[in-house]
């Protein structure tokens, strides 16, 4: 499969700076999208280092035998590990961390994708819009378990509070899933600066109507502003053909 893809990121309308990172590998290999969260300095840090050093291990190791699921899990766990060694060198920024959703595609292996947080990974499929990744945060598992409603979620008061991220000493193990995609897909990895404006519904018309990818992805985040633009917001599309 041929693929298109293309990324934009943009601080919104009251953030000062970009707490986001995103990275997309030029040959198409993998993709990368993080919010980081701590104070000014450690958000935007804890996302970088992370989008860093994963993007550098799955270079520096994309040609071994080890299966793509082992590769990744590895990508992110050295990520965490990276960003504990960063928060003991600058105790300023011992609480920070951040949420990370990637992408991988490996020759002669199905596409991948792991998460830790609420960073998301979606799949456009025949008109339809399709959450693939479910959030790490005490209101998805109470909206999962039925306790409270798709609507209540969306305006909850601890939407945001995360059951996990990178930059914790407790995180140990990362899932890992496999994708099922076909062209004429497009997949959308975002950070919540976008699913906090947008809902669903008006995030798939956006994909209905725009066909190309970059002019997608500005329209995305446009809308997101126009909507408020409270947060960071990041857009990495993947089409393909």
């Amino acid at each position: 499969m041929k693929l298109n893809f293309t990324g934009v990121s943009d601080p919104g309308l009251i953030r000062s700076n970009n707490q986001d990172a995103y990275y997309i590998d030029p040959e198409g290999r993998f993709f990368i999208v993080a919010d980081g969260m701590g104070g000014h300095a450690g958000g935007e840090q804890a996302s970088r280092i992370a989008t860093g050093q994963i993007q550098e291990y799955l270079g520096a190791n994309w040609n071994s035998s080890k299966p793509s699921g082992q590769l990744l899990q590895e990508a992110l766990l050295q990520a965490n590990e990276a960003i504990l060694l960063d928060q003991q060198n600058h105790p300023e920024r011992s609480d920070m961390g951040t949420t990370i959703v990637a992408v991988i595609f490996r020759p002669k292996e199905p596409p991948l994708c792991a998460h830790v947080g609420d960073s998301r990974l979606y799949r456009f499929r025949n008109s339809q819009l399709e959450q693939l990744t479910e959030d790490d945060t005490w209101v998805a598992r109470a909206l999962k378990m039925g306790e409270i409603t798709p609507e209540e979620a969306r305006v909850h008061p601890f939407r945001h509070v995360l059951s996990r991220c990178l930059g914790r000493e407790d995180l140990r193990q990362i899932e890992v899933q496999q994708l099922d995609v076909k062209p004429g897909d497009r997949l959308l990895l975002c950070s919540d600066g976008l699913t906090e404006e947008l809902a669903d519904p008006k995030i798939a018309d956006y994909f209905k109507e725009i066909s190309l990818v970059d002019k997608a992805a500005l329209c995305l985040v446009e809308a997101a502003k126009q909507h408020g633009g409270h947060d960071n917001i990041t857009v990495v599309i993947v089409a393909l053909n």
